[in-house]
């Protein structure tokens, strides 16, 4: 089991959480199944940027993101050098440390 560690975001997960998981499964379906109600507008079809998270440690364990990713994740609201689109990152053997940005670029969230 990998742990993951979402650390607090003030509306989608307050307190923080930490999370055991199956290496394979996506980082976004991993905070849906924890309850986490992570954004993911396009459905996890790489089609959009909601979902979009900062991997604040065991980002080299992930698998190299795809040209379709890169180019969507330019488009994403505070972009980092270890932003992924979390319906893209699979969780691998590595513990990781996962920030979900403060703000995202969907204009229709019910959330808002």
């Amino acid at each position: 089991m990998t742990r993951l560690t979402f650390l607090p975001h003030p509306q989608i997960c307050p307190q923080g959480k930490t999370i055991e998981v199956e290496p394979g499964i996506s980082i976004c379906d991993a905070a849906l199944n924890a309850g986490i109600p992570i954004e993911h507008a396009c459905e996890k079809a790489c089609a959009c940027t909601t979902c979009h998270v900062v991997v604040r440690q065991g980002f080299n364990s992930l698998a190299a993101a795809e040209e379709k990713e890169e180019d969507l994740l330019d488009k994403a609201w505070g972009l980092e050098p270890e932003s992924r689109l979390s319906c893209q990152a699979k969780v691998g053997d590595q513990d990781l440390v996962v920030e979900i940005p403060k703000y995202t670029i969907n204009l229709v969230s019910e959330q808002h």
